[in-house]
């Protein structure tokens, strides 16, 4: 039994690998992690007030205002298995919902920022390929292919995603840099944000990503 519950968001830049980490930390600490997309589904899903009301919006096609988003995402917050704790996925996204989401009272423990250079990222994920035959995924620099252009396993010639295009990924990057940066700064003010440098191996980033969670539960914050 943990004595204090981990309320935590992961933040940091597209293919900083903040994704994998939430996974990791959700298991080790049997936290539920909360994506935004999906229970923002189960509301609609159940015709909850909240869920008919961010429907309206989906069908004509409009953004779900913040307000809405922060119900949902406070409801789901308030059930039996977020009592211990949780990781949000996806939210907050901007500066509005971040302080929106602080007048719930809700809180968060801390943000975890995982800082990594975008020039890192961009090799990382413009040297992604896979097989459109298998399914099998390799990488150019960090898992090769037995020639880097065929599947090792089926022999289908490999493709990269379009998302994984280094345009496209540099374009991604400007985005978050412009748009979702400044909650940086914002959680950065509150005291909360914990900065974990990404490293070459994922042992190695969730390693140091353990060790801020552990000094919260068991520190003298």
């Amino acid at each position: 039994m943990m004595e204090k519950a981990l309320k935590l968001m992961f933040f940091g830049a597209p293919g900083a690998g903040k994704g994998t980490q939430a996974e990791i930390a959700a298991k080790k600490y049997a936290i539920p992690t909360i994506s935004t997309g999906a229970i923002l589904r189960e509301a609609v899903a159940a015709k909850t007030e909240l869920g008919k009301l961010a429907a309206g919006y989906m069908e004509s096609g409009a953004l779900v205002p913040d307000d809405v988003i922060v119900g949902i995402v406070r409801d789901r917050l308030a059930e039996d298995d977020c009592k211990g704790g949780f990781i949000l996925d996806g939210f907050p996204r901007t500066l509005a919902q971040a302080e929106a989401f602080d007048e719930t009272g809700i809180g968060l423990s801390m943000v975890i920022d995982i800082e990594v250079e975008d020039e890192r990222i961009i090799t990382r994920m413009s040297g992604r390929r896979v097989c459109p035959k298998c399914g099998e995924t390799y990488h150019t620099v960090y898992n090769p292919s037995a020639d880097n252009v065929h599947c090792t396993k089926c022999g289908a010639e490999l493709t990269i995603r379009k998302d994984d295009d280094p345009e496209v990924v540099k374009r991604r990057l400007t985005t978050y840099h412009n748009d979702t940066e400044p909650l940086r700064e914002y959680y950065e003010k509150k005291g909360i944000l914990r900065v974990v440098h990404g490293q070459e191996k994922l042992e190695d980033t969730t390693a140091l990503t353990t060790a801020v969670i552990e000094e919260y539960l068991h520190g003298n914050q």
